[in-house]
């Protein structure tokens, strides 16, 4: 009888928060029914559940998530790791592909309104454990950290993708209705503040075997992604160590497990939403015969791997049709029964990188070649030599960082974006222009809010 009540006032909080912030920041109706909120926030267990349904919209419709609405493949293709073939979206997001830069694009205003719901979301929840009076402070400031590192997580894909941005802590619709932009250096900056505030409050070792809720450690992770993109080398130098040494993590020996939900390589991943279902990636790259249905690997990305490179063996399947030969990005495998993948977001290859990244940028060249190497032996390919320039350490992480992540989060286009090189994919991708390291603000919510003003 308990989990039904607890079911039911869950259910009424996500409808709540779904519906009544609507897509657009500045049309936040009205605030989430204040008896409902009380009961939710009533209990742990209760909030639990609130905090449950932000996970399960990260899952589903989030920039992170695996399917057609995430970074993967919409930022992929954006770049040059994938090429688009879905004709039967209205050419939403085969103009992304194309790069024509379109303040209509539904795909655009899509991920745009995820963003700010799912921020107000967090949000609601924050504000409802804020006055909350019987729920024990210990789990009251757990629940309210992860659902302030969640939105920390979507704050800063927003503005890497559409740059300055306006920003809200508060789920007032008097105060989100004409709020002006923040730049994109004081909203990583405000990332980087609440990320250190919150770490203290969770845990090292996680509260679920799956490692489908955050610890300290993928907290610790988000932060240092920030200090690497406001070149604050030292500061994510220390918590990536954290993070390599710890004794929670390590390599799969196999190449073909690295996207098995046992693996303890992963900080943190997302669990489909129904029992036995594919995750979202493996439905939006699967196809078996004629032409792929979404994405599929771009020759562009097919001509960096060497014949040693087993990633390219293990990670991608061709699939013939007449003459044509496309690759299929296959990391994550199973289709049906699914009982063995779910959706990796933060594995410890990222952590190694980016602290080769750190080191390089610091002219600790033996040191970052360490860790590069690392990840290279896993995939069976040789060490380079310590003695290399920066330049050339970094254009090898760089192209590490292509290798290992392709299709996933995005991660080719934010390590270009860092390192200042987008517009290298001018010379693979025809209608790349500068300007394209920002997506447009969609045109509705310039008319909405004049504020937002003016158009990227």
């Amino acid at each position: 009888m308990k989990n039904t009540i607890i079911k039911k006032i869950v259910l009424t909080l996500a409808v709540l928060l779904c519906y009544s912030s609507c897509e657009k920041l500045v049309e936040v109706d009205l605030p989430i029914n204040q008896l409902t909120t009380s009961q939710v926030f009533e209990s742990t267990s209760t909030a639990e559940g609130a905090l449950s349904a932000l996970y399960a919209e990260m899952q589903s419709f989030s920039i992170i998530a695996g399917g057609s609405t995430g970074a993967g493949g919409l930022l992929g293709s954006y770049t040059d790791d994938l090429d688009g073939y879905d004709v039967y979206s209205n050419n939403a997001s085969m103009d992304l592909f194309n790069n024509i830069q379109n303040a209509s694009n539904t795909t655009v205003k899509l991920v745009w309104g995820n963003g700010y719901r799912q921020i107000y979301m967090a949000n609601a929840i924050i504000e409802g454990l804020e006055k909350s009076s019987g729920i024990p402070e210990k789990d009251k400031s757990r629940i309210k950290s992860e659902a302030i590192f969640i939105r920390s997580l979507i704050y800063y894909y927003l503005t890497e993708i559409f740059g300055n941005l306006p920003y809200t802590t508060s789920t007032d619709y008097s105060i989100n209705q004409s709020l002006s932009k923040l730049s994109s250096t004081e909203i990583l900056q405000r990332i980087s503040q609440d990320l250190s505030i919150i770490s203290p409050f969770l845990d090292i070792e996680y509260r679920n075997a799956e490692r489908i809720y955050i610890n300290r450690k993928t907290v610790d992770l988000l932060t240092a992604i920030v200090y690497v993109r406001l070149k604050q080398w030292n500061l994510a130098e220390n918590l990536l160590t954290g993070i390599t040494t710890s004794p929670l993590y390590s390599f799969p020996q196999d190449l073909s497990k690295t996207f098995k939900k046992d693996g303890k390589h992963i900080l943190w991943q997302l669990k489909p939403i129904y029992a036995n279902t594919a995750t979202p990636e493996a439905s939006l790259y699967n196809f078996s015969s004629g032409v792929p249905r979404y994405y599929a690997a771009s020759e562009n990305l097919l001509a960096i791997f060497s014949p040693t490179d087993q990633r390219k063996i293990f990670w991608m399947s061709p699939v013939v049709n007449g003459s044509k030969t496309y690759y299929k990005i296959n990391k994550y495998k199973t289709i049906t029964s699914n009982n063995d993948e779910y959706s990796i977001v933060f594995r410890l290859q990222e952590a190694y990188l980016l602290l080769a990244e750190s080191l390089a940028q610091q002219n600790r060249i033996p040191e970052a070649v360490h860790y590069l190497n690392a990840i290279r032996s896993l995939s069976g390919l040789g060490n380079i030599s310590n003695t290399i320039s920066k330049d050339v350490v970094l254009e090898e992480i760089l192209a590490e960082n292509r290798r290992e992540f392709f299709s996933e989060r995005g991660i080719r286009f934010l390590s270009l974006k860092r390192n200042g090189k987008l517009n290298i994919l001018s010379q693979s991708k025809p209608n790349w222009k500068n300007f394209h390291s920002i997506w447009p603000i969609p045109v509705s919510e310039l008319a909405l809010n004049p504020s937002l003003n003016p158009q990227n």
